[in-house]
């Protein structure tokens, strides 16, 4: 499972490890799809955010189509 989540979530993983790497505590997405499609990729995503010490932030709805 490691091996494919890795590869279907490449940029979600740069998006953590640039934000670990320059003291940031917060990814932010806009939609929450980045994280997985189904529950154990987003258990996964979730646990690799705090496993980093990162916060998640995820833009609003209305906010996303400006």
């Amino acid at each position: 499972m490691a091996t494919s989540y890795e590869k279907k979530f490449a940029e979600f993983l740069r998006m953590c490890d640039e934000a670990k790497s320059g003291n940031l505590d917060v990814v932010m997405i806009h939609h929450p799809q980045v994280l997985g499609d189904n529950y154990v990729e987003m258990v996964e995503s979730l646990n690799r955010l705090a496993d980093a010490g990162l916060s998640l932030t995820i833009i609003p709805r209305a906010e996303r189509d400006k």
